[in-house]
């Protein structure tokens, strides 16, 4: 039964996103603003191009205090090549892909176009949706 649920009713449709050409300080700065492990890298079509991740930020100012020289894009330390699910998908599917992958997230695109993305937490919300479907504590 829980086979049957809609990952996209658990999607956030709105992640944090930045662009290619964001400066590596302001990805640092939405990364740690917003409380994510990491921003999907969209371009101005709304087409996906990439994910950066905290510790892509990381990497970005080690390599730079290395070189006496912190500077750089979103695009120069984003991972391009991006596993991606598009709808409809059931939420067993996409939780066995980022256990399988370890995947914190994946984007979710439709029609080449980027359009939320679904990560560990949404998919637990889910179980504890099904599981426990009234919790008082959200009242």
């Amino acid at each position: 039964m829980f086979r049957s649920v809609n990952a996209l009713d658990y999607m956030t449709a709105q992640p944090v996103v930045v662009k290619p050409d964001t400066n590596i300080f302001n990805v640092i700065h939405e990364i740690i603003v917003h409380k994510v492990s990491g921003a999907s890298v969209v371009d101005e079509n709304k087409k996906l191009v990439g994910v950066i991740s905290e510790i892509d930020c990381l990497r970005a100012i080690l390599d730079g205090s290395y070189y006496n020289q912190v500077d750089g894009t979103a695009a120069d330390f984003m991972t391009a090549e991006v596993e991606t699910v598009s709808t409809p998908i059931d939420i067993l599917a996409v939780a066995t892909r980022m256990v399988a992958n370890q995947r914190r997230r994946i984007p979710v695109v439709e029609n080449g176009k980027f359009i939320g993305q679904l990560s560990v937490r949404s998919i637990l919300k889910a179980i504890k949706d099904f599981d426990v479907p009234e919790d008082k504590s959200e009242r």
